[in-house]
Formats: structure tokens, sequence, C-alpha cells
């Protein structure tokens, strides 16, 4: 069975600190989808598993940006990491993550006019 890396779980929030809630968790899962080079870089671990190295030829980027994103992606659930000797190979352990980004782009393909109006939400260029 290939090793997972995973996050340690969060210690209970302090007495000053905000629980984060159910609705927050849910956004923050959304958040992570909502960068350009997150999505480019999970779409392409979606069609089989990817080394480090593939994932920065794909996105065309610095090594350490395509690192910080493939963390965030594994942190926040959306792939798994295993060790293979020195590299890390990348792979979307659940197949409801492709369901998605499929159910995702389509629901912005049918609403591609109103996102283009959008102006609540700025282009991910500025």
């Amino acid at each position: 069975m290939p090793q997972r890396l995973t996050t340690p779980i969060p210690s209970a929030p302090a007495a000053d600190e905000v629980p984060c809630t159910h609705l927050d968790m849910v956004a923050k899962f959304f958040r992570a989808l909502s960068d350009p080079t997150r999505l480019k870089l999970l779409e392409f671990i979606l069609s089989g598993e990817r080394t480090s190295a593939e994932c920065v030829e794909h996105a065309g980027i610095s090594q350490p940006r395509v690192s910080v994103h493939l963390s965030c992606l594994t942190d926040c659930g959306y792939v798994t990491a295993r060790r293979d000797g020195k590299k890390l190979r990348y792979s979307v352990g659940d197949p409801r993550v492709a369901d998605l980004v499929v159910l995702a782009r389509s629901l912005a393909a049918d609403n591609a006019t109103a996102l283009t109006c959008c102006t609540r939400i700025p282009d991910s260029q500025g």
C-alpha cells in the first residue's frame, strides 16, 4: 500500500479562537480550487499518477511554487503523495474529486456569460 503523507490534525482551538464551522470548512474546500495553477495541477494529476518534476514541466512554473501548490492540494485532501525513493508521486485517491472537477467545468460552461460579466469576483489576473 502506498505511503500517504498527511499533516497532523490541528488541536482544539484556544478559548479566544473562534472554532471553524462547517460552512467555513466548505468555503475553504472551494478556496483550495480557486487558484488556476492548483486547478491546472489537479486536472493533470486526474489523468494518472504524476511526479513533482512532471508537474513542474506541465505547470511551467518553478519547482518551489509547484511544491507549494501540491502541498496545498495534499493538505486539503484533493491528492495523495507517496514517496518513491527520492521522488514524490501524486495521485487522486478519491474518485469524487474527478466528479467534482467535471461538474465544475460543466457548470462553468453553462454559466459562462454570467461568470464573464461578474464584477464581484476578480479574474485570476487581478
